[in-house]
């Protein structure tokens, strides 16, 4: 059992429409870590936990997209649905939300990458991460990472995320790669 404190923070990666079906680049049953995520955010919130939420924000010609010479079809245009939070996903008011992929020459798979979602966490004396949302092989497993890199305990919701599985296997791969650099993988049923 993984007991949760008030120096624990759940982090809701990208759980965007358009990464969910009928967007944009959606993740195969991507709209399915959303019932299991909001029972996670019931959970902090009943402790007075810290949720973070990321996002893309992408602006129209950001350098992931194909027409830039990127991999990505255009997704999470700020400001469009596609970038809107699946609209079942319990987002409270009190809440961070943190966006990033906003500067149209950077990558950002990472919720660290050019945010200040580090200093927000050390400022409220956060050391342990549970990350959950979309994609396994993308944006969360370098959320994951950059959070091991940076010292925090991380905690991947297994039962939680969806891969986009460009290849077959990514996301298996990926989580291989979250718990060989430190990552613990659990499910609801271990929160005490």
């Amino acid at each position: 059992m993984v007991k949760v404190g008030k120096q624990a923070a759940l982090i809701v990666v990208d759980v965007q429409n358009d990464f969910c079906p009928g967007g944009a680049l959606p993740v195969p049953e991507g709209d399915k870590v959303v019932p299991v995520l909001n029972r996670y955010i019931e959970f902090f919130r009943s402790i007075g936990a810290t949720i973070f939420f990321t996002r893309d924000w992408h602006p129209v010609d950001h350098i992931s997209f194909k027409t830039q010479g990127g991999i990505w079809p255009p997704h999470c245009i700020l400001n469009t649905w596609g970038a809107e939070f699946h609209p079942a996903l319990k987002v409270g008011e009190r809440d961070f939300i943190v966006s990033k992929g906003f500067e149209r020459s950077r990558e950002a798979y990472s919720g660290f990458q050019g945010t200040d979602l580090d200093e927000q966490l050390k400022r409220l004396n956060i050391k342990e991460l549970f990350v959950g949302g979309l994609a396994t092989d993308y944006c969360v497993k370098n959320t994951v990472l950059d959070g091991l890199k940076r010292g925090y305990r991380v905690y991947l919701l297994e039962d939680a995320v969806r891969g986009v599985d460009v290849n077959e296997g990514d996301s298996l791969r990926a989580i291989e790669e979250m718990v060989k650099a430190g990552a613990v993988k659990i499910s609801f049923k271990d929160l005490e």
